[in-house]
């Protein structure tokens, strides 16, 4: 639907055909929620919706300006290697459950989880979209598809998130989906997360060891910052 709705958008994307996506693709996500949930009476819920219709809004406020080209690529990805397809549906498969298991848990109250650790969701999860946003600023040459932009000169970036680990923007969407079901009081929504995370750290490995092929300058700097994807870690 999410796909289908991006799709369906001219050729030329304008700043008012991307904020008409936003917000589509917020009523989409709040009818997956308040549907399965059997009422619209849920503060967590509208507390998510609201957080992310404001930093999308952002986002294409500030990139329409300052990285419109950007977000042309972001918006109509060209999917050229047939493994980054394969982990696209494995990641799809993880992650589509994931914003819909929520609210059936309240509705038939499967788990419980301490209002604390709620805070703590919304916390990490609003951590893991400013991350996002921060590596969109950073790099110009991020996609939706793994590839090389050639006609852009792509290059390697090393500034900002990049010093951390080499694919913040994959560590800022891993916050923020688990903790999105911690946010919303989920714990079963974090199965299928699961699934979705294994086909992101596999993307990941896949991705770096393209980058060492195919991108020049990249293996000199993994050789400088380490980690692929957790700080200290991995």
């Amino acid at each position: 639907m999410i796909k289908m709705i991006f799709q369906s958008m001219p050729k030329k994307i304008t700043k008012s055909s991307l904020l008409v996506a936003v917000y589509m693709v917020t009523i989409f996500l709040g009818l997956g929620l308040f549907l399965p949930a059997g009422t619209f009476l849920w503060l967590e819920a509208w507390i998510y919706l609201i957080i992310f219709a404001i930093f999308f809004t952002i986002v294409v406020l500030y990139f329409s300006k300052h990285d419109p080209e950007m977000l042309q690529q972001r918006a109509r990805p060209k999917f050229k290697k047939k493994w980054d397809k394969i982990v696209m549906i494995l990641m799809g498969f993880g992650f589509f459950p994931t914003f819909i298991i929520p609210g059936f848990e309240r509705n038939y109250g499967w788990s419980s989880i301490p209002f604390w650790v709620e805070i703590i969701g919304f916390i990490v999860l609003t951590l893991g979209l400013i991350v996002i946003f921060l590596v969109m600023k950073e790099n110009t040459f991020l996609s939706k598809a793994v590839e090389i932009q050639e006609d852009r000169g792509h290059k390697v970036i090393t500034t900002g998130p990049y010093r951390i680990v080499r694919h913040p923007m994959y560590l800022g969407f891993m916050l923020f989906i688990v903790f999105y079901c911690l946010a919303l009081g989920s714990l079963y929504s974090l199965i299928p997360t699961a699934l979705g995370v294994t086909g992101l750290v596999i993307r990941t490995v896949l991705e770096d060891k393209m980058l060492h092929k195919e991108l020049g300058g990249y293996s000199e700097y993994a050789q400088k910052t380490k980690k692929k994807l957790i700080p200290l870690i991995w």
